[in-house]
């Protein structure tokens, strides 16, 4: 491969925040027209590598090419300025605000003194359609699927003008329907002259889309390879450095006593429409039921209602035979029930807060972490934090850290270990490997089967099929809102939950 074919050049970079050394003499190269996947841990420093190629931060050491030519990224205008565009993964648009008032946000198109939203409109609807991406203009993105909200941010940065494009974590919030339609994407822009950085963990992704890969692990390149070369052990073995197992080893369930009862819930949402129709469905002491739907067919709010989280317009929930107040989650947490949510910033951390703080977000006022007129006993928390934060894997430089510098990956280990460790009769699992790399799903799986086979009855619920399939004792299928069969996991195919999501209903045994 010659110079003039690389759109990107990132020589020795290092990057070093205080306690951790994040980039270590890092070189990376980006060829015209490639999807090249960076694929490593949490916490492997993929991120930082590419937020300092942003500018969002300042290298310590390294150089910088980009079409073979020195350059310095003091910030994202230079990046942008160059042809960089970055959709991280959590996406950063405005809610309340429109597609097209998101899109030239900070790249404001004017008539005078005002804005000319009539030509910016114009624009955007004929880059939407060069590259395959035809959204609403108008549409509110607070009303938008997640996976078009991810388009409107691809849109922004081609909008300007990016020829290499940044994706962090893409598919982390997608479900599998969404995931082919972006990597159909990721192809059709590769087509169109687009240069793609594709940061991910998941392996079976990296073999269907990527046309390199380079591999990192705690801060260093450890190797490179591509999908002619390897396969899901190679690369797993390669981001690790040991061999991961990479199905669900279980024995058969054995299942007892009742523990969970959700009983004729029905919920109407913010926008007066029935989400959740009549569902009724029991999880028994010593199994796993898998919850599979798309998201959006009434998953959220049900799990919600069950977690004390929001209220219902009729049915009920018990546990272990007692039927439980709506939205009282304190209660919930005082008799055994365990929750990992789907959205561990708005429901599962407080990330100004300490991970010490977070490892005892429900439990800080209970004994041993408090005493007497409710006084802290901060040995005790931070040795809590200390323990959790080895036997999880959670790579910051202590407990001290807010909860906010961590990566992604590395806050879902916070909340799962702090759910985890405390006694339950039931763990509400929602999305719990959301984030995490091959190695993190292997031992949290271990973990969600070691609690089935100690009592513990667990709902999962899950966009990622194989997660479903393998460690579901039982599935449910969830569609526009009602559960249209409950079926045994063993003998189920992934084609057979495709049509149940999609409201087929072929015959099973349940």
């Amino acid at each position: 491969m010659t110079e003039e074919n690389l759109a990107l050049e990132i020589r020795n970079v290092t990057k070093q925040f205080p306690g951790v050394l994040a980039n270590d003499n890092v070189s990376f190269d980006l060829r015209k027209g490639e999807i090249h996947a960076l694929l490593g841990e949490n916490g492997a420093g993929k991120s930082t590598l590419m937020n300092v190629v942003y500018g969002l931060y300042a290298q310590d050491e390294g150089e910088f090419f980009i079409d073979n030519k020195l350059v310095e990224i003091n910030g994202p205008s230079d990046a942008i300025n160059y042809g960089i565009g970055m959709v991280h993964q959590h996406f950063m648009l405005v809610p309340v605000f429109s597609v097209v008032e998101n899109m030239i946000l900070g790249a404001e198109v004017t008539k005078g003194t005002s804005l000319d939203l009539a030509r910016a409109r114009r624009e955007i609807i004929e880059i939407s359609q060069a590259y395959g991406l035809e959204v609403d203009p108008d549409a509110i993105v607070e009303n938008l699927p997640v996976g078009v909200q991810q388009r409107v941010e691809i849109l922004k940065a081609l909008y300007r003008k990016a020829n290499i494009l940044v994706l962090d974590e893409p598919t982390a919030v997608l479900t599998p329907q969404e995931a082919e339609d972006l990597f159909v994407v990721m192809r059709q822009l590769t087509e169109m002259g687009v240069s793609i950085i594709f940061i991910t963990h998941k392996l079976k992704e990296i073999l269907n889309v990527a046309d390199r890969v380079t591999v990192m692990r705690r801060g260093k390149v450890v190797g490179h390879t591509s999908p002619k070369e390897t396969d899901q052990q190679g690369l797993a073995t390669m981001m690790v450095g040991r061999d991961v197992l990479l199905e669900v080893a279980k024995e058969p369930a054995k299942p007892t006593n009742v523990v969970l009862e959700v009983a004729r819930l029905s919920i109407t949402d913010e926008r007066d429409v029935e989400v959740v129709k009549d569902i009724s469905f029991e999880v028994r002491a010593g199994e796993i039921l898998g919850i599979a739907g798309i998201q959006g067919n009434g998953q959220t709010e049900l799990i919600e209602a069950i977690t004390g989280l929001r209220g219902a317009d009729s049915g009920s929930v018990l546990l272990s035979g007692e039927e439980i107040p709506f939205e009282k989650p304190r209660y919930l947490v005082e008799h055994g029930m365990g929750h990992v949510p789907e959205d561990r910033h708005k429901h599962g951390l407080v990330l100004p807060y300490d991970l010490a703080d977070n490892m005892v977000l429900n439990t800080y006022y209970q004994k041993p972490y408090a005493g007497q007129m409710l006084t802290r006993d901060q040995q005790t928390i931070l040795k809590n934090a200390y323990g959790l934060i080895q036997r999880f894997d959670v790579r910051a430089p202590g407990p001290e850290v807010n909860a906010s510098t961590l990566s992604g990956g590395n806050q879902q280990k916070v909340i799962v270990g702090r759910e985890f460790s405390r006694p339950l009769k039931v763990l509400i699992a929602n999305q719990p490997t959301r984030g995490l790399d091959v190695g993190s799903i292997e031992y949290i799986h271990k973990e969600i089967v070691k609690m089935r086979d100690e009592g513990v009855g667990v709902l999962v619920i899950s966009a990622e099929l194989d997660e479903i399939l393998s460690l579901s004792d039982r599935i449910a299928i969830m569609f526009r809102g009602e559960i249209v069969t409950i079926v045994k996991a063993k003998g189920t195919t992934r084609e057979q939950l495709g049509l149940w999501m999609a409201g087929a209903h072929p015959e099973a045994a349940v």
